[in-house]
């Protein structure tokens, strides 16, 4: 599926009081007059989110030599012809893999625009493949990923590489979904974010209990998605049926 862009006023979404959405100002509301880039870069090293100097570069020749390991731990034979070159595959695709833990995806929520728009921004069928941190095997799936601004919105095509940039590194679904949303709200201060992540893990279908097509469905919500029913309902609607 393509990156679709659901985006407009829904019908009667303003009611004689107002705009549903619409939450009392408050010090943490985004100053429309700042910069575009006067959005807080502050994120906790513990959500995984420093920037890439703060990270040891891949060392390729150690995971060569524990693939190479593997290989004789099973019963193969490294040297043979068809394995030669295998420690250095892996090593590679594991650099690429996991390159997100040198990234910080937050950068690309730096700049935004002012724009009065008010209503649900959502992105749908984000791709993306992450790695399970308990086994080392893929999930892929899609990202749906959805704000309400507060004066201010960011580039399209952003919210799809922060995603990109999350799924890359080990980590569990829960964990991935969460991360989007945070990052998210604390870089565009937007009214609400709604993450909703769909993915098939290939630790359930290729070993263990071996469940093809078995699907699992992760949120977070944040802001009026998470405290106002109606709007709830309104972003989950936009989500799963378009």
């Amino acid at each position: 599926m393509s990156v679709a862009l659901e985006i407009g006023a829904i019908k009667n979404g303003h009611t004689a009081a107002g705009n549903r959405h619409d939450k009392p100002a408050g010090p943490a509301d985004l100053d429309a007059s700042k910069h575009p880039t006067s959005v807080s870069n502050e994120l906790s090293a513990a959500e995984g989110l420093s920037a890439s100097e703060d990270k040891p570069p891949v060392d390729l020749e150690a995971i060569k030599g524990a693939v190479r390991a593997i290989l004789q731990a099973v019963g193969e034979d490294p040297d043979r012809e068809g394995l030669l070159e295998t420690p250095r595959r892996v090593a590679k695709m594991y650099a690429e893999m996991f390159e997100g833990l040198t990234l910080d995806p937050g950068r690309h929520l730096d700049v935004t625009f002012p724009e009065s728009y008010d209503e649900i921004v959502l992105v749908r069928d984000i791709r993306f493949t992450s790695m399970c941190e308990h086994h080392l095997l893929p999930f892929s799936g899609v990202a749906h990923v959805a704000y309400l601004p507060n004066g201010r919105v960011t580039g399209l095509s952003k919210l799809a590489r922060v995603v990109e940039e999350v799924s890359r590194r080990p980590q569990v679904q829960e964990r991935m979904t969460q991360t989007i949303a945070d990052l998210i709200e604390s870089k565009l201060n937007s009214k609400g974010v709604a993450v909703v992540v769909q993915a098939e893990h290939s630790c359930m279908s290729i070993r263990g209990i071996k469940k093809h097509g078995a699907s699992t469905v992760t949120s977070a919500l944040r802001g009026v998605f998470k405290t106002n029913q109606a709007s709830r309902a309104e972003v989950m609607t936009l989500i799963t049926k378009g």
